[in-house]
């Protein structure tokens, strides 16, 4: 057995927001150190593409429609990959919103609801889920939650966002400190700006594009795959005395 052991060899993981950008390059990254992947989304035609992305690593794929922001739709997720991948191993909840772009007081109640309900009561829901899934196969497990570098420098265009993501740090912590003696360990990546879809409103706004690789040490923004091997490494046997953690993927833009 090797000393720093990345394999996910007989492993399940369950990706949410896994049919693009981030997501979908964790659950690829996923099974190629060896895990089974279900991968949750909204829209079915890029889910089913990510799933056929995955399943081409040789590994088992499952696409299964989930708004998160519905707790019925994430039992059925948790449910879905017990019943047709056999268990759960790993959680990366990688789903994530941000409807608004602008100062923080324009942030109506509706859109402030929906940004919380998503990035933050969603991975409480689904993470409390996929505990009790891996408490049956009594193997213990990993969670990795996705939360933002905007969670430690604050936004005066993406707020509401900033506050989310902080409180999944923090959530992160509780979630690692409660669940230490179930065998479960829970960690957190923290992006910088990354060039996905959902980011574009930042990376194609040229004073935001600016300021990010001006006061980054790699004087770039990152890619989707640039972000995979820190969950690899934070969901495998390799990290197992790693736990309540944040690792900042920012190309240096906080130091």
């Amino acid at each position: 057995m090797p000393i720093a052991d990345f394999s996910l060899e007989g492993k399940v993981a369950i990706v949410t927001g896994g049919s693009r950008g981030i997501g979908r390059s964790i659950a690829i990254g996923l099974a190629e150190a060896g895990a089974d992947v279900a991968i949750a989304a909204r829209k079915p035609e890029a889910l089913e593409e990510a799933a056929h992305a995955v399943s081409e690593t040789g590994r088992r794929a499952i696409a299964v429609p989930t708004n998160v922001r519905r707790p019925d739709e994430l039992a059925n997720l948790v449910a879905e990959t017990r019943d047709r991948l056999g268990r759960v191993d790993v959680l990366v909840n990688n789903a994530g919103t941000n409807p608004t772009f602008g100062p923080v007081h324009e942030i109506d109640e509706r859109a402030f609801d929906t940004i919380m309900n998503t990035n933050v009561k969603a991975v409480h829901l689904l993470s409390n889920l996929a505990r009790e899934a891996m408490l049956v196969h009594g193997d213990g497990g990993a969670v990795v939650n996705v939360a933002s570098v905007g969670g430690f420098l604050a936004s005066d265009v993406i707020g509401g966002y900033s506050v989310s993501k902080a409180a999944v740090v923090m959530l992160t912590q509780v979630q690692a400190k409660t669940w230490g003696h179930d065998g479960i360990r829970v960690n957190c990546i923290a992006p910088g700006l990354i060039k996905t879809e959902f980011a574009r409103a930042l990376w194609e706004n040229e004073k935001i594009l600016e300021a990010a690789t001006a006061d980054a040490a790699l004087r770039r923004i990152g890619q989707p795959d640039e972000m995979v091997g820190a969950v690899v490494y934070l969901a495998s046997p390799a990290a197992s005395f790693v736990t309540g953690q944040t690792l900042i993927l920012d190309g240096g833009r906080r130091l």
